[in-house]
């Protein structure tokens, strides 16, 4: 079974440093076999961090948050208080490549996203989670990933009840013609990162320790 690790919600976000280090030590654990597979869930403190195909006009200009080059792909986006983040440490075998990878975190946040009258939607050619919008998509959940020695790092985002403010600072994930939204704003519900982990880590076993057909 994959083991499901908590490391902070607010008030007690984790720096996006200290979550990169708890990742990387992680990983080196399941790439030795001396760690099962495991969810990391947690809630950051404010930061943008910028994937390996961020562009300079991309990014924001004078920012009191700070910005990190970080090794994952895709471009810049916001991680912050209101946000829930997980990061898989799972082996990518054969029949689970990169792209079937990240099509599992969108069907596994949309099967998260349904109990709360969301449909989420998948978009073909843009990774991520999406709500159909009056005039555009607007995404609610960001995926961004890398593959080392066969395990990955980095994951998923999904907006809770964050400000979108952070968001009219940057390009997100380099898309100008869609927009961002999150649960609240969806729904009107309240709800916290903290209170849909239980729901997350049983959405993610659902998809990722299922039997291939």
């Amino acid at each position: 079974m994959i083991e499901v690790l908590e490391a902070g919600y607010a008030p007690h976000c984790v720096s996006y440093h200290e979550g990169w280090n708890l990742q990387r030590r992680i990983h080196g654990e399941v790439v030795s076999g001396t760690r099962p597979e495991t969810l990391i869930l947690l809630e950051h403190e404010a930061v943008f961090t910028a994937g390996t195909r961020t562009e300079e006009h991309e990014r924001p200009g004078l920012s009191e948050t700070p910005v990190v080059d970080v090794d994952r792909g895709g471009k810049i986006t916001w991680h912050g208080p209101g946000q829930l983040v997980g990061y898989p440490i799972v082996r990518i075998a054969e029949q689970r490549d990169v792209v079937g990878h990240v099509r599992r975190l969108e069907r596994m946040l949309i099967q998260l996203l349904a109990p709360l009258g969301i449909e989420g939607t998948q978009i073909r050619g843009r990774s991520g989670v999406w709500v159909e919008g009056p005039l555009a998509p607007a995404k609610i959940g960001a995926i961004g990933v890398r593959v080392e020695r066969g395990v990955s790092m980095h994951g998923f985002a999904l907006n809770c009840d964050n400000s979108l403010a952070p968001y009219d600072e940057i390009v997100p994930c380099g898309i100008t013609d869609a927009g961002v939204t999150t649960i609240v704003r969806e729904t009107g519900q309240d709800v916290a990162p903290a209170d849909l982990a239980s729901a997350a880590a049983t959405a993610f076993r659902d998809v990722f320790e299922e039997v291939p057909a």
